[in-house]
């Protein structure tokens, strides 16, 4: 994290905990508000990788899941890379700023695909890096956040995904049932449209930001999930994240063989689970029936709601999400309960 962007943050009463903000002093104030007011929250637990340079729109377009082609000044997209055997090693939102490309994704999985897109680079001419101390960054959201970032900045992306420069700043509309939006910029513009949000803002941890994800059915992949998923199990279909269209791309073999010719046998649900302890990425998901040491399902991210319960994005086998009682850890474990999305499993299947 920038130092000038920690130091500002901690005026503003950030507390932090392994190069994230923990909090801003009350975590269970901060998650009574997020759908009451707006919100403020650092995203700099999401590091920056730049590409640039005349074949780097060409370049990506041969590792991820979408159409990079499709990424303007207005417009972002979310998308995935995937192994050969088309097992996501990450997701995230590409974002143009400038002649810039933009991967926002977690800090630990940075570096790894980093050194990754780098072993294929070969004779193309482009660059990648590590911007994530080029751009700050935070995220706005709440029932009122549209209305009060459009009367700081004067205008705002209206659609999921659009986006719109302003200031040298990105400011980009993302998934949620309250208005969110993603602002990444240069410090000094950062700076000071945060300043200008928080004196009707409150400002939060991060795993406020990551709650939001939850409940918009948006997932994270994390060290503890790489290569757990194929991007459809995941639901990254069904958030825009895969373009079934586009040319050739690392695994689009078994990605496109799962959508035309297969059948899904595990989706991504959203469910509560009654537990004392915070469950945790990777951790497994049972039926009094499971015979496999694997289990029936995985949790790909959960945290703690205003009610005290853990909201989790989890994938799991389809025939027992819909006919068996499911438990965390092991058969005996903390009961899980199934939740709505905000999307149906029909749209994009």
């Amino acid at each position: 994290m920038k130092t000038e962007w920690q130091n500002f943050l901690k005026n503003a009463g950030a507390e932090f905990l392994e190069h994230k903000v923990e909090s801003f002093g009350n975590p269970a104030r901060e998650r009574q508000v997020i759908h009451s007011g707006s919100t403020l929250c650092d995203l700099s637990h999401y590091g920056l990788i730049a590409a640039y340079g005349e074949d780097a729109v060409d370049f990506l377009q041969g590792q991820f899941t979408n159409d990079v082609t499709e990424v303007n000044h207005s417009h972002s997209q979310l998308s995935a890379y995937c192994t050969p055997k088309g097992r996501m090693l990450a997701n995230f939102r590409i974002f143009k700023q400038g002649e810039t490309l933009y991967l926002c994704l977690p800090q630990p999985l940075l570096q790894p695909v980093l050194d990754r897109l780098r072993m294929f680079v070969m004779r193309s001419k482009v660059t990648l890096e590590d911007a994530s101390n080029s751009l700050m960054r935070f995220g706005l959201n709440g029932p009122d956040a549209a209305d009060r970032l459009k009367t700081k900045a004067g205008s705002i992306p209206e659609q999921v995904n659009d986006s719109i420069q302003l200031d040298n700043c990105t400011i980009i509309r993302s998934h949620g049932s309250d208005p969110r939006f993603e602002i990444y910029g240069h410090l000094d513009a950062v700076t000071h449209l945060w300043q200008s949000l928080d004196v009707d803002a409150t400002a939060v941890g991060a795993a406020i930001w990551e709650l939001l994800n939850i409940q918009a059915g948006i997932p994270v992949i994390v060290s503890e999930t790489v290569e757990a998923f194929v991007p459809q199990m995941a639901n990254m279909s069904l958030v825009g994240g895969i373009n079934f269209k586009k040319g050739c791309y690392t695994g689009q073999e078994i990605v496109a063989r799962m959508h035309y010719l297969g059948k899904l046998k595990k989706r991504m649900y959203r469910v509560a689970i009654d537990s004392n302890e915070a469950p945790k990425a990777g951790d497994k998901i049972f039926t009094k029936n499971t015979t496999a040491g694997s289990g029936t399902g995985t949790i790909v991210s959960a945290e703690q709601n205003a009610d005290g319960v853990y909201e989790a994005l989890a994938v799991i086998q389809i025939a027992d999400a819909e006919s068996q009682p499911l438990q965390l850890h092991d058969a005996s474990g903390p009961a899980i309960k199934i939740l709505e999305l905000p999307y149906s499993f029909e749209q994009a299947e």
